[in-house]
């Protein structure tokens, strides 16, 4: 279990944790994962393992996927150097900036003219120009469009949507980027192939190398569920309602049912299933109907500084910048506040007013206006919107202050250059030029004129840097609402920027990385986010940031940090407490923040830029490597051993469902309780084995009394050619001939089905086990299943009289029985609520250093009138010990 997340299982099977992963410091996370790891065994990737990631936003930038991708890839890159790619549609618009094309190389080329020749799909290669430079399979949608009513039919007939050119352009690119991966696992058989999908336009294709049964390993990741941004941005309560809806139902009424099914169908088909966060594991479990196996937090390519001072003065160069913009903006209006006693707050994100929380965002920022204005507070407050909408251009009055803006400081420069002129002159003739004579008349005509330029604006600041096409915009109706114009009279201003930010507006000329440390604090309290790389960001920046506890940010650094608000990251209450009551919480933050001096701020700057190395991918990256070790052995298992000839009595060891010859059944009068190590290695070796055995005699019926008898066989006997050493993760190796391990696999085949899940075994005499240390015992009792850790007792099928019990046994090994009553568990209330597998049981023990296999292995029997035995009444299985499920 992954930061205490409900929702993975295969971390919390394999780790037995529930209680999460509390991390005190950046450091402490940091060597929990790398334990981690070791518990899991997580190796690096062999040289015949190929990684690709297929995503909408492979070198074009749409949402969040396109920086979690573009962040990762030098980590990726470094693990998988060449046997890395990614897969994504070709974009014309962007690809001159964003993608670099390259000859490809000896084994891709034969692949990319395959895919022209034999469905003309025109796939172009080469570099994506970001850090790292991983290369890239970019496929033309056009060249396929032809084939899109053959492919759609194919996929989801009866309930397609031949009007959704969403839709329709991801089935395309799925089928087109199947075909690309079916070529190369076809090209190269040996190789192993990881298909990792990011989101549900880019999961096609691992609907159809499921269906195709193309041998690739797929991963598929949700960073947010279709339906639950639709149902949270039409003010459902989703995380309270949720396991109340019909999510097929609900994804029908707002006729996106088509979309619903590719994300669920690739979630079901997928070998492992992982999502951002907690949060949206939770909502996976209940939309998508799959807990995720894995949690995958999104991190980010961190700037590593050597001094503090370094990144505050990267803050001061960027606030710069903004000082320069709010000039322009309010000119006319300038003289409303001073910028050293200003502060910048922003939200940015895609444009959706509730799920982003820019009402509450509006709101909190009217409240704190208020509160400003009743202190008599000198503070102004300037806070950026930053979500991109559809605009015509940009605004006229903006682009005209910034016109007189850049006018105003050509004229102060050509003054001062004539003024130190004139004072050169003057100082070279060895006179004190007078202030008359330093600034000249016309100098004085050419300020006059700028002033008064000024103050001939009559309209106030505007609140939108573009021409909104909407005037019905939900944020701009909510601005009008809470009447927030930028008056004079206001201490928080508004400026709306409804487009992405480049270094190459002519308004802020900041790339959105520059801008956030420019910013003095983030706000981000979203309704439905993932995981929120928003507030990452601003993190990873040194920015103080208030976002709220349903994001999957939010939720892991409040698992990671014992008290988040000294460490610059607030967290309101969204789940748990109604509207009015979290805006109210969050202008008490603003409130306060506003009241720290500039030292207050600087401190709480470098908290914020110390928690950073808890974003780090190379951190956060560990989590990627256990999802792709777990899809590859879920799509590659250990192949199961072959049938051969029985071997001869003499040659190794010999499986038989009686043991009479070799055991002797002890009386029931005496009950003994031995602790036996059963080792199945030949006395050749050396490791010795032990019996240890405890009687205790009872007065239950006037019979005879037995001694304890054990069987011990000849020592020296030397393993022949065909025993196969069995790797049970532990120091010794089992020796089993590959007869004996297929009957054991057919028995514990036969046992498992027959076995009932709800009845308990009653036993009439003293329970007693026969434990074994050995790795190896569990592996070879009666069933050879391997158990989870809740289980119901149950009887199995009796024996014959004469069966004690399916205990192997070895020349130079000891074992002793012993009559005791047994308690069966079965396999039918395992954790993972997935079927049981007595094979995969086995071969799994074979394979991973995480099954530890002690197990207990005793056998009931029954008292009859005449003082004998009859055939035992129930048979133990083999029971993991609690060590071997984590």
């Amino acid at each position: 279990m992954i930061f205490g997340t409900p929702n993975s299982t295969f971390l919390e099977n394999r780790l037995g944790s529930s209680s999460g992963m509390p991390f005190s410091s950046a450091s402490s996370l940091t060597s929990g994962v790398d334990q981690m790891m070791n518990e899991l065994n997580i190796q690096q990737p062999s040289s015949h393992t190929v990684l690709f990631d297929l995503s909408w936003e492979v070198a074009k930038k749409v949402g969040g996927i396109y920086t979690v991708l573009k962040t990762k890839a030098p980590v990726t890159v470094e693990e998988y150097k060449s046997r890395y790619a990614l897969i994504g549609p070709y974009n014309p618009n962007t690809a001159p900036t964003e993608f670099e094309p390259l000859i490809p190389g000896p084994l891709s080329s034969p692949i990319i003219e395959n895919m022209m020749k034999k469905y003309g799909i025109h796939v172009h290669f080469g570099k994506w120009l970001v850090e790292g430079y991983p290369k890239v399979f970019l496929i033309d949608l056009h060249s396929s469009m032809h084939k899109l009513g053959e492919w759609r039919w194919d996929l989801m007939s009866g309930f397609e949507q031949s009007g959704d050119s969403e839709t329709n352009e991801t089935i395309v690119f799925g089928y087109q980027s199947a075909l690309l991966l079916k070529e190369f696992a076809e090209a190269n058989p040996n190789d192993k192939y990881i298909a990792h999908f990011h989101e549900w336009q880019a999961s096609v294709g691992l609907i159809l190398l499921k269906k195709w049964k193309v041998p690739v390993s797929t991963i598929f990741t949700t960073h947010a569920t279709l339906l639950g941004r639709y149902l949270a941005a039409g003010g459902v309560d989703l995380y309270n309602q949720m396991q109340n809806l019909n999510m097929d139902y609900e994804a029908s009424k707002r006729g996106i049912y088509h979309r619903h099914w590719i994300e669920k169908k690739s979630a079901a088909d997928s070998h492992v299933f992982t999502t951002v966060s907690e949060i949206t594991g939770y909502e996976s479990e209940h939309i998508l109907m799959r807990k995720p196996d894995v949690i995958l937090p999104n991190g980010l390519k961190l700037d590593k500084f050597t001094a503090l001072h370094e990144f505050q003065n990267l803050h001061a160069k960027y606030k710069g910048v903004l000082n320069e913009f709010v000039r322009g903006h309010f000119y006319g209006h300038y003289s409303d506040f001073d910028l050293d006693n200003t502060l910048y707050v922003f939200t940015a994100g895609r444009h959706e007013y509730f799920n982003k929380g820019v009402d509450m965002f509006l709101d909190s920022l009217a409240g704190l206006n208020k509160l400003l204005q009743q202190s008599g507070s000198k503070m102004t407050v300037v806070a950026f919107i930053i979500m991109p909408a559809a605009t015509n251009n940009f605004n006229v009055e903006s682009l005209k202050g910034h016109s007189y803006l850049k006018d105003m400081r050509r004229t102060c420069n050509t003054i001062v250059e004539s003024m130190g002129e004139r004072l050169f002159e003057a100082t070279s003739r060895g006179k004190m030029i007078s202030p008359e004579e330093l600034l000249s008349q016309e100098d004085l005509v050419m300020l006059k004129r700028r002033i008064f330029a000024l103050k001939q604006k009559s309209s106030g600041p505007p609140v939108v840097t573009h021409n909104m096409i909407n005037d019905n915009d939900e944020i701009l109706q909510h601005i009008r609402r809470i009447k927030l114009f930028n008056s004079q009279e206001d201490r928080v201003k508004i400026i709306y920027h409804p487009e992405f930010l480049t270094s190459t507006n002519p308004l802020i000329p900041l790339d959105y990385t520059e801008f956030v440390r420019g910013c003095h604090l983030g706000i981000f309290p979203s309704y439905y986010e993932p995981f929120g790389m928003t507030p990452a960001e601003c993190c990873a920046s040194g920015c103080p940031s208030i976002t709220s506890n349903l994001t999957g940010f939010a939720n892991y650094m409040s698992r990671a940090l014992p008290d988040t608000d000294s460490k610059g990251i607030f967290i309101v209450d969204r789940r748990f407490k109604s509207s009015k009551e979290t805006v109210d919480q969050m202008t008490q933050y603003l409130w306060k923040f506003t009241q720290l001096d500039r030292r207050q701020r600087i401190e709480l700057r470098n908290a914020t830029e110390k928690l950073s190395e808890l974003l780090d991918w190379r951190t956060l990256g560990k989590f990627y490597k256990t999802a792709r070790s777990l899809a590859l052995e879920r799509a590659f298992p250990p192949k199961p051993i072959s049938r051969s000839p029985s071997p001869s009595p003499s040659t190794g060891l010999k499986l038989s469902s009686g043991l009479s010859n070799a055991i002797e059944l002890q009386q029931p009068q005496t009950i003994v309780t031995p602790s036996t190590t059963i080792n199945l290695i030949p006395p050749s070796s050396n490791i010795s084995t032990t019996t240890t055995t405890t009687t205790t005699t009872t007065s239950t019926a006037p019979t005879p009394t037995s001694t304890p008898t054990s069987i011990t066989t000849a020592p020296n006997v030397t393993p022949k050619p065909n025993v196969i050493p069995i790797n049970t993760g532990k120091e010794n190796i089992t020796l089993l001939s590959p007869n004996s391990m297929s009957s054991l696999l057919s028995d514990s085949l036969n046992e498992s089905k027959k076995q009932q899940s709800t009845t308990t075994a009653i036993a009439t005499t003293t329970p007693s086990s026969l434990s074994s240390s050995s790795s190896s015992s569990s592996s070879f009792s009666s069933t050879a299943a391997a158990i989870n850790k809740s289980s119901l007792s149950n009887p199995t099928p009796t024996p014959s009289p004469n069966t004690s019990s399916f205990i192997p046994t070895n020349k130079g090994s000891t074992a002793t029985l012993s009559t005791s009553t047994a308690t069966v568990t079965t396999p039918g209330n395992n954790t993972n609520g997935k079927p049981f597998n007595p094979i995969e049981a086995l071969t799994k023990s074979n394979s991973s250093n995480n099954f530890a296999t002690t197990s207990t292995a005793s056998v009931n029997t029954v008292t009859n009138s005449s003082g004998g035995t009859n055939s035992p009444a129930t048979k133990s299985i083999p029971i993991p010990s609690s060590k071997s499920l984590k």
